[in-house]
């Protein structure tokens, strides 16, 4: 017997802490119009000592449980994304699990970045295709402020990124009113190093110097103008790939939830493929790139705010480091 899938209740999770572009003015040589005019960030937030990446997953996902109404021993697998561990090793999967007192099932962790999300909930979607799980929590959640270069050499990565988590839980669908329609998977390693860290590396002995250090390896890296461009190619590509196997046109979609990397890279995406600007929400403004935690965290705001309801056909569309990118269709 074959089985579709459905989201059946998103959370999110910000940490309290807002971080404004005037502040961040004090640690480099930065103004709020420099920022704002080449990224659209306003402010975005930042951790408090002691929190990591799976604790504010652990908040996103009990809300998403609650509003899909299920318990923990109802969860069947972990799919957790991210590119900022709370540790090299174990992943953040268990960690998670064990806050939410999940029962000894499988934990992925996974490592697309910004396209992560979408990764996972194709993994997700093919799960419960095959019959195997029921419910199954896909986790976006990201920790950026501690491993950024916040100072006037690294303010062009540094003024981007923010914390924040999101979460669904993607169960059995009952009718095709609510479903996920159709994931689609890219990546190019081409030119893997336009956006990176570059350190600590295991293929290299030792595996990071006083050096590295000195030169800001261990920070992220991003050749700007390269990812825009990519990024614009990509993303329009990933959207008119799955109108296509849905046999879907552009007045079809009820909201397109993108990547939240670049406000000016969602507006350009938005005008080649001649989208109304009342069918895309970005909320970069306030939040900055939480990577694999924005498109979760921009779909529940979405969803907040009315501008997503039951029923909605939604797009979910990103591009990342890797380089990745991937689109989702479904009916929420």
């Amino acid at each position: 017997m074959s089985y579709r899938s459905r989201i059946k209740g998103i959370g999110a999770y910000l940490p309290p802490r807002v971080v404004t572009n005037a502040e961040l003015s004090t640690m480099m040589e930065t103004t709020n119009e420099w920022i704002v005019e080449r990224t659209g960030i306003e402010e975005r937030r930042w951790v408090e000592p002691g929190e990591g990446g799976s604790e504010m997953a652990a908040k996103a996902s009990k809300e998403a449980m609650e509003k899909a109404g299920v318990e923990a021993k109802d969860i069947d697998m972990l799919i957790y994304a991210t590119l900022s561990p709370d540790y090299n090793f174990p992943g953040g999967g268990v960690f998670t699990q064990r806050l939410l007192g999940l029962r000894e099932i499988p934990c992925y962790d996974i490592r697309q970045q910004c396209t992560g999300f979408i990764y996972g909930l194709a993994m997700a979607d093919a799960f419960i295709r095959s019959g195997l799980y029921k419910n199954i929590l896909v986790i976006g959640s990201e920790v950026h402020s501690t491993g950024l270069d916040i100072s006037t050499r690294g303010r062009d990565v540094a003024v981007l990124f923010g914390d924040g988590a999101g979460a669904v839980v993607v169960g059995r669908a009952d009718d095709d009113k609510h479903l996920i329609m159709s994931t689609h998977l890219h990546a190019d390693g081409a030119e893997a190093e336009i956006l990176w860290t570059e350190a600590p590396a295991s293929r290299n002995h030792p595996r990071i110097t006083e050096a590295d250090m000195a030169a800001g390896k261990h920070y992220p890296a991003m050749q700007g103008k390269k990812v825009f461009k990519h990024a614009v190619t990509r993303m329009p590509q990933a959207i008119m790939e799955g109108m296509i196997a849905n046999g879907l046109k552009l007045d079809d979609v009820d909201m397109v939830i993108p990547h939240q990397a670049n406000l000016r890279i969602n507006q350009f995406v938005a005008k080649m493929i001649g989208l109304p600007e009342h069918k895309m929400h970005n909320n970069i403004q306030r939040t900055g790139n939480t990577t694999a935690a924005t498109i979760p965290i921009c779909m529940h705001e979405a969803i907040g705010l009315g501008k997503i309801k039951p029923g909605d056909l939604v797009c979910l569309v990103a591009f990342g480091a890797g380089l990745t990118w991937a689109s989702a269709f479904l009916r929420y």
